[in-house]
């Protein structure tokens, strides 16, 4: 199960970092998105800065579980949320899949180090 949870961690942080980065930029793809949702563009940048950070949390866990533990719960909310984007906007399965994957993904990664968010500073 190690070796899978850090296969996982690998595959989000670097799927996240683009995208978040993506967002932070304001790439065209996004920006155009997130008006195609009727989201306002700031979130768009928050939207961005929560996969950054829930990304770098996942390279810091690597080193300290916790963190990928941390990462992987931020990580699956923000999954949640962009599906339940996907669907209120009505898009097609084909751009609501890659999200849908990505957050089972994660929510399968927190469930492999759940024992280790409880030592997450702070909890």
């Amino acid at each position: 199960m190690e070796i899978l949870a850090y296969v996982l961690q690998g595959l989000l942080a670097v799927m996240f970092l683009m995208a978040g980065s993506g967002k932070i930029t304001g790439s065209k793809m996004h920006v155009d998105n997130f008006t195609h949702w009727r989201l306002p563009q700031w979130f768009r940048v928050v939207t961005g800065l929560v996969e950054v950070a829930s990304a770098l949390a996942l390279i810091v866990g690597y080193w300290h579980p916790s963190w990928a533990a941390a990462g992987a719960l931020l990580l699956g909310i923000t999954g949640i949320g962009g599906v339940v984007t996907h669907l209120r906007a009505k898009d097609p399965f084909k751009q609501t899949v890659t999200i849908l994957v990505l957050g089972v993904l994660a929510f399968i990664l927190l469930y492999i180090r759940w024992s280790d968010l409880s030592n997450f500073p702070g909890f």
